[in-house]
């Protein structure tokens, strides 16, 4: 079965989501659902068609997608790209399997560890998991921000202890997002899942929850003294975390994130400060999409970024004291204990 031939959705087409969406239509790819339960967003996409606003590159795409709600979902799908909240995964996945089949996939871009809950609902044989190197905003109306340049946009995927038997059918679908963006290395199929995924939540972890505690861009974290040593510190935490858990970081974008950021001898940090900037610069507008959640009163998905580095710290014995703060300033947050403020950072003192 090729893309062009298969059943594909993407559920939950929120800002990531609907630019998936829309970059996979601007590269020629008809047959994708873009389903959400916000009927404005839907009404959006419909009478405007999907709009995408590359900020980084000062460009704007917009096309006709087939935008629906998940009351007007019909058949099954051969593909489901699941990139909801991940707290909501029992009860969307177990509405989700009427509308998968057999020998469907279900591909989560969720941030964190997810594969083992999707796992939980559709099995194993059907979960595969991809790393998303891209940010996105909500706006409305149909409209999303693209906070990345499209040319630094990637995913890296993989199957989750399966045979990987629809390996070649996510990479022939996401090639087509691919040349819409203009980068050749956009989809690369991973051995190393589990590689990519801690890669990607160290990024997540430092860069996301900074972002909420702070309320800055990941450009301005970067550039910052204190934010900038904090989010090296909270990566080194990850690093030392996977490597405990038997875990490879898979490269992101070409770099080896250890060997380039995550040295412990006072040459290799200087050397770490001095890189970090330039390379979060092709995402430095981008926000945490935690930060937009908590700014508009709703609950974020910190547990699952930064809380699962802890878990996963205290499961292996290593001590994770900044991530642990992250945590807790972010919860502190919610409850309305704390702004959202750089002056945050003093608690890390």
């Amino acid at each position: 079965m090729t893309a062009k031939e298969a059943r594909i959705a993407i559920y939950g087409a929120g800002a990531m989501g609907t630019v998936l969406g829309v970059m996979l239509k601007k590269g020629g790819l008809d047959n994708v659902d873009l389903i959400t339960r916000n009927e404005a967003h839907v009404k959006g996409m419909r009478e405007q068609g999907a709009t995408v606003v590359c900020e980084a590159d000062g460009v704007e795409l917009n096309e006709k997608v087939n935008a629906i709600l998940p009351s007007e979902m019909q058949g099954r799908y051969d593909v489901i790209f699941l990139m909801t909240k991940q707290r909501y995964n029992a009860e969307t996945l177990t509405a989700l399997l009427p509308y998968l089949k057999e020998d469907g996939a279900v591909c989560t871009t969720q941030n964190g560890l997810p594969e083992l809950s999707v796992a939980a609902i559709v099995g194993e044989k059907r979960t595969y998991g991809a790393a998303t190197s891209y940010g996105a905003t909500f706006i409305g109306g149909g409209k999303m921000a693209l906070t990345s340049k499209m040319q630094a946009m990637s995913i890296e995927f993989g199957g989750y202890q399966n045979d990987g038997e629809k390996t070649d059918l996510i990479a022939d679908i996401l090639s087509y997002a691919g040349k819409a963006s203009g980068n050749e290395n956009f989809v690369k199929k991973s051995d190393n899942l589990l590689g990519a995924r801690w890669s990607k939540l160290a990024i997540n972890a430092a860069f996301s929850g900074l972002s909420v505690v702070t309320g800055l861009t990941f450009g301005e974290v970067a550039k910052r003294k204190n934010t900038r040593k904090l989010a090296l510190g909270i990566l080194r935490e990850c690093m030392d975390v996977a490597k405990a858990s038997g875990v490879t970081l898979a490269p992101m974008q070409g770099h080896d994130m250890e060997k380039m950021l995550g040295g412990r001898t006072p040459f290799k940090r200087f050397i770490a400060y001095l890189v970090l900037p330039i390379a979060m610069k092709k995402h430095k507008k981008l926000v945490s999409g935690m930060l937009k959640d908590v700014q508009n009163g709703k609950k974020c998905e910190i547990d699952f970024i930064d809380g699962v580095v802890c878990r996963e710290g205290a499961r292996v014995g290593v001590k994770t004291p900044l991530c642990d703060k992250i945590v807790e300033i972010v919860h502190g947050i919610e409850n309305g204990l704390y702004e959202i403020d750089y002056k945050n950072t003093d608690f890390f003192a």
